[in-house]
């Protein structure tokens, strides 16, 4: 395996300025995200943290998907008064979702280990399970290549309630048999048995989809110490009570800072994922399994946004207070509660999520914290031989693969198939129709009006004719060069799917069956530098 950095080029605005340290996008963030982090670690000294009762929780609930040792030693060091963490987090895909989600989890070991080695304190990685997120639908399906297109395979559970995924139990029957859908489409390799030993093996010790998601991260990160932390989990919501009721009592101050702090970024240009209004509360209530966002009315009390609840503030901190699983957090508010439970080093986040944190700097002030560092993740393609053979065979630059796809270039090379170019060809002759049938038409006009619609009609005709031969001969040449042709559209596949980036629309389960899991331990193990926007991995 080597890996080569790349620039991407189409990243947000704000991503490029931030990662380029602008004033006008750096004065929303309280760090330098790639600067020196003694700072940071001078300024958490100052804050407490309840490490006794956190790390009795982390270790039960780690306990519960048969974490590995390295997990315990790391959540047994968080009792240590110096110790911080590095943390980011994500929903709990299927089989881990798109490859992004390893992607971060990798960008959060290995920054960990490089700031532990540079800052001599011990700096535990953590992932933080949104299990309390209640989109079943982003979550129910992985993508897998097939000739050239990426399938969706969808899980056939289907959910009407909006219940948070960390109480969606797993059907287990419905699991089965889309793994085994999934196994019918991989190639047999010296892997596939024990993998789908292994997956089979997780997906009967678990009890929801957060269990799968879990069990299936510490079968691919067995060594490295990783602390998984599910935000849906019962004895979690037990620790957020007394920062629940912090954050019911700022909240006027934690909306306006938000709903000003977007408005400012609008006004400087730049676009974030995320909508905020002065009367946002920025908190979910769980009734009947569901989870209703609150606002906050003129009167005063929070309620649903179609009225299914009504509280006053005083109601609302006695349910923080005595029943807080009944509450959870929003994407606003999320950020918030991992800085009053973590020690925070620094959070992992992608782009996404760097434009939104941009928008939160107030609402960590409001509760007198500071906003961590915020790192933009690591991000891969993955170069397999074949792809990176095509690529030399037609001297295709891969970053321009990745950022535009080769649609262009496979046109171009056909085109080049036929003396001369089809369509310069067809084009010319319709040209030469043109010009020689105008007398014609004019003086079918001078006649009668309904004559000139007539030959402009016929024009159209003769036109309808050149360009169905022009798609047969297209046709045909596409037929004699197939096999050419199919060397882009798997260039097309692996590096520009479904006109994006390979890391959000593949699943790592194809290369695992390919090349064991042995491949994310070494890319794991190389450090990358996070000063660069993107990796070429060549396995």
């Amino acid at each position: 395996m080597h890996i080569d950095p790349i620039q991407l080029k189409a990243q947000s605005q704000l991503i490029v300025d931030y990662r380029n340290n602008q004033k006008k996008v750096m004065d929303f963030f309280d760090y330098n995200p790639y600067g020196d982090y003694e700072q940071r670690i001078k300024d958490l000294d100052s804050l407490s943290f309840n490490r006794e009762e956190l790390t009795n929780v982390l270790h039960r609930i780690n306990e519960e998907w048969d974490a590995p040792a390295p997990t315990f030693n790391n959540i047994n060091k968080l009792k240590n008064s110096n110790s911080v963490v590095v943390i980011g987090g994500q929903q709990a895909g299927l089989l881990t979702g798109p490859m992004y989600t390893i992607n971060k989890v990798i960008s959060i070991i290995q920054f960990a280990r490089q700031q532990e080695n540079e800052l001599g304190v011990p700096v535990i990685p953590v992932f933080w399970i949104a299990g309390e997120d209640h989109d079943f639908d982003e979550i129910n399906h992985i993508h897998l290549s097939e000739v050239s297109q990426m399938k969706k395979h969808k899980l056939a559970h289907h959910m009407v309630e909006k219940t948070s995924v960390s109480n969606i139990p797993a059907n287990r029957e419905s699991l089965s048999q889309w793994i085994d859908n999934l196994f019918e489409q991989l190639d047999e390799t010296v892997h596939t048995r024990d993998l789908y030993k292994a997956i089979y093996k997780i997906k009967e010790k678990s009890h929801t989809y957060v269990d799968f998601f879990a069990r299936i991260i510490f079968h691919l990160f067995q060594d490295e110490g990783l602390v998984l932390i599910d935000s849906g989990h019962k004895e979690v919501r037990q620790l957020e009570s007394e920062h629940f009721q912090r954050m019911i009592k700022y909240q006027p101050g934690i909306s306006e800072g938000v709903f000003s702090s977007l408005n400012a970024l609008a006004e400087k240009g730049y676009k974030v994922s995320l909508e905020a209004s002065q009367h946002d509360g920025h908190l979910f209530y769980h009734k009947n399994d569901e989870r209703i966002l609150l606002t906050r009315d003129d009167a005063g009390f929070w309620v649903g946004k179609q009225n299914e609840i009504r509280l006053t503030t005083d109601e609302l901190m006695e349910t923080a207070e005595k029943d807080p699983e009944l509450l959870s957090n929003n994407v606003v508010t999320r950020p918030l509660m991992q800085e009053l439970l973590f020690p925070t080093l620094a959070f992992i986040g992608g782009p996404g999520e760097v434009g939104y944190w941009a928008g939160l700097k107030k609402a960590f002030h409001i509760l007198n914290l500071k906003m961590p560092p915020v790192l933009p993740r690591l991000s891969f393609t993955i170069m397999e031989n074949q792809v990176v053979k095509a690529l030399e065979k037609y001297n295709i630059d891969p970053a321009e693969a990745i950022h535009k796809g080769v649609k262009k270039d496979r046109d171009q090379w056909l085109q080049s198939k036929s003396k001369p170019p089809i369509e310069d060809l067809a084009e010319e002759i319709k040209a030469a129709i043109d010009k020689a049938h105008k007398p014609l038409r004019d003086l079918a006009r001078d006649i009668r009006d309904d004559l000139g619609a007539l030959s402009d009609k016929n024009l159209f005709y003769l036109y309808r004719d050149i360009e169905f031969l022009e798609s047969r001969l297209i046709k045909a040449l596409e037929e004699k060069y197939e096999k050419e042709l199919r060397d882009f559209d798997l260039i097309d596949l692996a590096l520009h799917p479904n006109g994006g980036l390979q890391e959000r629309v593949w699943n790592p389960l194809q290369w695992i069956n390919k090349y064991g899991t042995d491949f994310i331990a070494v890319l794991t193990a190389n450090d990358c530098s996070f000063d660069n926007e993107h990796y070429l991995v060549y396995i």
